[in-house]
């Protein structure tokens, strides 16, 4: 099984940039589509972006088109997620996790720790 740690989060100002990065540990890694999803005081937790495996295909929330890149590094077992233009309603904590496109997040049990991330203005 995947198991991952989230870093980079912090407070930043409307505008501004965030790089997230996630540690995986875990030999299905490289094989294995990952993601980036959020949760929002009292809001839902929701899929942010995803990536293949070979890190050939990307996928994002309407919400965060054209802001948000994620990008993986198989031989360092990392994803990242870089956050530009950032919005008050990116205040969420970020979590990594392996992503499966038939699964809400509510599906999944393993979560890490996750990173707070909080746009002031």
């Amino acid at each position: 099984q995947v198991r991952v740690v989230e870093s980079g989060g912090g407070l930043v100002q409307v505008g501004g940039s965030l790089r997230l990065s996630c540690a995986a540990s875990g030999d299905a890694f490289s094989t294995t589509s990952m993601g980036w999803f959020r949760q929002a005081p009292g809001k839902e937790r929701e899929v942010v972006a995803a990536i293949s495996w070979q890190g050939l295909s990307t996928n994002y929330a309407d919400s965060v088109k054209g802001r948000f890149t994620i990008s993986r590094d198989n031989v360092e077992s990392m994803v990242y997620l870089q956050m530009n233009s950032l919005k008050l309603e990116d205040t969420a904590v970020y979590y990594c996790n392996v992503y499966y496109t038939s699964y809400a997040p509510s599906d999944y049990t393993y979560w890490g720790q996750g990173t707070q991330v909080t746009v002031s203005s």
